[in-house]
């Protein structure tokens, strides 16, 4: 795990909200946005993660794609309705998957989409150019 020399000291108290329903990927990338400096909040479903989200609002969401209860899709199509009722930005999306998504994502937003198994360093460069 190479953070490159450029941990970020996060002074947002806003979290990062990691959901993987894979406890090794959730609490590896839990570690890493630590590193980074951020605070990670954990969700291993879309329904877990909404509550989460409307509970604390965060800063950013790295979501995967197939997951049990809540599918990613579902997730933020429900953030975004979540959104627009608080009249607040959509915070910005990463979603993880091991799957082709770009049919299956069509008509919600995100800002990137990452295959797994994913790069870290090239998740370190997307959060850093997000979270500017």
């Amino acid at each position: 795990m190479t953070l490159q020399g450029r941990a970020h000291l996060a002074t947002d108290t806003s979290p990062i909200l990691i959901v993987d329903d894979e406890v090794a990927i959730a609490e590896t990338l839990a570690e890493f946005v630590t590193e980074l400096g951020y605070t990670p909040v954990l969700a291993y479903n879309g329904q877990e993660a909404l509550s989460l989200a409307i509970e604390r609002w965060p800063l950013l969401i790295i979501t995967d794609y197939m997951m049990p209860v809540l599918n990613g899709v579902d997730f933020v199509k429900a953030l975004q309705e979540e959104a627009s009722d608080r009249r607040q930005a959509l915070p910005p999306i990463i979603m993880l998957s091991a799957v082709s998504t770009a049919r299956a994502i069509k008509g919600i937003h995100v800002e990137a989409i990452l295959a797994k198994p994913f790069d870290l360093d090239e998740l370190e460069d997307l959060i850093q150019r997000l979270l500017k």
